[in-house]
């Protein structure tokens, strides 16, 4: 009678609330359907395997008649299948939950290493630079007296020779070889690569190992309890927002109905560990950079959280998932083309957020050493260094799935309608679209970070508070009046989106190549400069 019942209730429960996890976009790379089955399946099998029967577990302690009349009975008959079946559902929540927290958090930190690879590359090329690419340099070729040349040789028990022997081939086939004395000056000991991609790709891993020996200081007179939780604060506050974070339609740990708010709730919390780091280093450097962070951070927390309220308001949802559903499902477009102006704010303000140039005067290393950063090193360090590639690459994929339809690939239904092509786009899954979005969006962080100059702090405060503000709250209203009187309530009127996306060009268009002529003759030096043929590096190269 029991086995039949938890067949008919328990688990067509658990597996209903699973197939309702969210609604209709999906590809076949279901991990957390797969998790789902293979916990469920394992849960029904440890029920199976225990024993249908009671147990009688009572036992009784007698008294004399004159103490107490009856005696004393302890324990009870216990069923292990029905006490199992109370806990089931219990126990599958945990093991899914718990496998796809170790999921996202693997996919988070293994694709992160993508994104200080596109920085060093791209602005590498930005700037016209001819720099070291080789990965893990120091142990590839040697520096310095001690170990430069045939290093190999110098470990004991012959230990080194294999080493030599890899090292030797792979320089004869893919050694150095440039025109550029300064580059060559290695004698052919440093591997560049057939392909100038692939060399300097594990270098943010050996920089990370590098700070992760190196020894932990604390100032004299600084307050040590801030002073450690501080980086503890700024690390597990941005490691906790992909708690809320798909990868994709089947790949996220956590969906609660509100999970936009608590996405933003964490994630304004990392400054808090960013102004605590600065003023418990009890340096005027770091002070300063605590104080930059926690004015810019407050002018700028405020527009973007107007501006994700503008996001909730025409898609109708605070759930993350729901909010890619609708761009894709249920209006069948992005919310790039419906609210232009969102997107450019929500892009200003998570720069500024993540302290990125030219929002980085917290750190400004031209005048505060490293701003908040400077007492900190070793492997606290590497860790807030990568916790700022976290935030800006969360920024990235939020963006992603804010405005870019999140894991749908752009004309994805009329490309499905093409016979080869549609079967190549169908095998594409989720994750691959939205880490390629977001690493595209990265590049554009980079490409603003090679291009724009570093802003003053008081024009970054008058830029936040008198213009971003405003227009977050004039955004906010175009939201609610598309929402309330354009939406029909099954799509957008096919007018809509177009005139949206060409007014936006064209206020961009015309805001981009306004000049204020009275400004620039005002700012005319009064004197004159000549330039002169000095030497620089690199001038007498030939």
């Amino acid at each position: 009678m029991f086995q039949q019942s938890w067949v008919q209730s328990t688990p067509v429960l658990v597996r209903q609330i699973g197939e309702m996890r969210y609604m209709a976009s999906s590809d076949w790379l279901d991990v957390r359907g797969w998790t789902e089955s293979l916990v469920g399946w394992s849960m029904d099998k440890t029920h199976d395997v225990l024993p249908s029967s009671d147990i009688d577990l009572e036992f009784s302690i007698t008294r004399p008649r004159w103490f107490l009349e009856e005696p004393i009975v302890f324990g009870s008959e216990i069923n292990l299948q029905s006490g199992f079946a109370d806990i089931q559902p219990s126990l599958e929540a945990f093991f899914v939950s718990t496998i796809m927290c170790t999921v996202v958090f693997t996919t988070m930190m293994l694709t992160l290493m993508v994104v200080p690879y596109i920085e060093r590359k791209f602005i590498g090329r930005l700037m016209d630079r001819i720099g070291a690419t080789t990965s893990l340099r120091s142990l590839w070729i040697g520096e310095g007296p001690s170990t430069a040349g045939d290093w190999w040789n110098k470990l004991p028990m012959g230990m080194g020779v294999p080493i030599g022997m890899l090292n030797k081939s792979l320089n004869s086939a893919f050694g150095n070889s440039h025109h550029l004395e300064t580059i060559d000056r290695v004698g052919n000991r440093g591997y560049h690569g057939i392909w100038f991609l692939f060399p300097g790709f594990f270098q943010a891993l050996a920089d990370f190992m590098k700070f992760a020996t190196k020894e932990h200081l604390i100032p004299e007179k600084a307050d040590k309890l801030v002073f450690e939780v501080a980086p503890v604060i700024i690390i597990a506050t941005t490691i906790m927002c992909y708690a809320f974070i798909p990868f994709g339609p089947h790949i996220w740990a956590a969906n609660p109905d509100l999970s936009l708010l608590f996405l933003m709730a964490i994630f304004g919390v990392a400054p808090l560990g960013v102004f605590f780091a600065g003023w418990a280093s009890n340096n005027k450097y770091t002070l300063i950079g605590g104080m930059r962070s926690a004015a810019q951070l407050t002018a700028y927390e405020i527009p973007l959280l107007i501006t994700v309220l503008s996001i909730a308001v025409i898609s109708g949802s605070f759930n993350i998932l729901e909010i890619v559903d609708f761009q894709i499902e249920t209006s069948d477009t992005w919310n790039l083309f419906m609210l232009p102006l969102g997107a450019a704010l929500f892009l200003i303000t998570m720069i500024a957020e993540v302290e990125r140039i030219p929002f980085d005067m917290p750190e400004a290393e031209a005048e505060l050493v490293e701003g908040w950063w400077t007492e900190y090193g070793g492997i606290r360090w590497g860790l807030m260094f990568a916790v700022e590639m976290m935030r800006a690459y969360a920024a990235c994929i939020l963006f992603a799935m804010f405005f870019l339809g999140g894991w749908e690939f752009p004309f994805q239904d009329t490309l499905s309608g093409i016979p080869v092509i549609g079967t190549i786009v169908d095998l594409i899954p989720g994750l691959v679209v939205v880490l390629l979005k977001a690493w595209l969006l990265f590049a554009f962080f980079v490409w603003v970070r090679a291009s724009l100059h570093r802003i003053r702090t008081d024009q970054i405060l008058e830029f936040g508070w008198r213009y971003l503000l405003p227009l977050s709250i004039l955004n906010l209203a175009i939201a609610m009046y598309l929402r309330l009187e354009v939406w029909t309530g099954t799509s957008w009127p096919i007018w809509v989106p177009p005139v949206i996306t060409v007014l936006g060009i064209i206020l961009f268009v015309v805001y981009a190549i306004d000049e204020d002529k009275d400004a620039l003759e005002y700012s005319r030096r009064p004197y004159s400069t000549q330039t002169l043929d000095k030497a620089y590096p690199g001038s007498r190269r030939d």
